[in-house]
């Protein structure tokens, strides 16, 4: 059945006339008179009687009127709440992202996104690359930001199942206490850190950004392995040892450390990547956050 039918019926019962109805819809008389007769046809029952002057409700037609009504009403609600979501009056925006990503590009991102949207719901998942790709997946984040050194693989990511963008690049700096006799340098060589006892998220520095020290010809002594970047700055401002930071998570940085930057051949770069669901049409949400992203690694950071 042509909802349009419906639509025509329950103004023809409302004006009473097949004129005053085409005059409302924008259809000659005659074309108002074949879609009821269309419907008509279709039910296998008259809906109006016609009379001299105008129409009037069959039966039928009176039990039909409120199901229409009904049927047309949810029509319109579905149209409305489909138009909320492409003009982001309604919907959701669930990403995921790695540790340093939340230190402030995805804070701010998400910032302007609720300021210009703040009907959409907003989730935010913290995790490292693989796992994050596992939820996009299994559909239950919409957007991933993942990051990956080039050396580390040409193909780090399964690119037949995401679709992976380029966001920005991430170069790594080390963090030294204040009062390291390196601190007042313009920038370093890793080598002249490879006495030193390192800071990293774990014992192994081939799984942490020290595996560039391994690339520069030293194995780092690890004696603090710390998860979490405020523990890391922690342990380097009270004098225990570098690490690496990268820039992503410098606005997390404390005041009494110094960041610097490394030789360019010492320097680990990290590739970050936005990631859907290959395939998939990207939600207007998505899209919009997406394009607040790329704004703010485009400016000052």
């Amino acid at each position: 059945m042509d909802m349009a039918w419906l639509d025509v019926f329950r103004t023809v019962a409302h004006t009473g006339s097949f004129t005053a109805a085409g005059e409302r819809l924008g259809y000659t008389q005659s074309a108002i008179s074949r879609q009821i007769a269309t419907l008509e046809a279709e039910l296998g029952t008259p809906l109006f009687d016609r009379m001299a002057r105008g129409v009037r409700l069959t039966d039928h037609g009176r039990a039909l009127l409120p199901h229409a009504e009904a049927m047309l009403e949810r029509l319109d609600t579905t149209r409305r709440d489909l138009a909320a979501l492409t003009d982001l009056s309604a919907g959701r925006l669930r990403v995921g992202a790695f540790d340093s990503a939340n230190v402030a590009l995805v804070p701010s991102a998400l910032a302007a996104f609720r300021s210009a949207h703040p009907q959409v719901a907003i989730s935010l998942t913290e995790g490292l690359s693989t796992p994050l790709l596992e939820l996009l997946g299994e559909g239950a984040i919409d957007l991933a930001l993942l990051a990956t050194f080039p050396e580390a693989a040409e193909e780090p990511y399964d690119s037949g199942q995401f679709e992976l963008r380029l966001l920005t690049e991430d170069p790594v700096m080390v963090a030294l206490p204040r009062g390291h006799r390196l601190a007042r340098r313009r920038r370093l060589r890793l080598a002249e850190l490879a006495d030193e006892s390192w800071i990293a998220a774990r014992r192994n520095p081939e799984t942490t950004l020290l595996a560039a020290c391994v690339r520069a010809g030293f194995r780092p002594r690890i004696e603090y392995a710390v998860a979490n970047w405020t523990a890391k700055l922690g342990l380097v401002a009270a004098g225990l040892g570098p690490t690496l930071i990268p820039s992503l998570a410098v606005p997390a940085a404390r005041p009494d450390i110094v960041l610097l930057p490394l030789h360019p051949d010492d320097t680990p770069v990290r590739h970050v990547f936005t990631a859907v669901r290959r395939g998939q049409r990207m939600p207007p949400a998505v899209a919009a956050f997406t394009e607040f992203l790329r704004a703010e690694v485009s400016g000052p950071r």
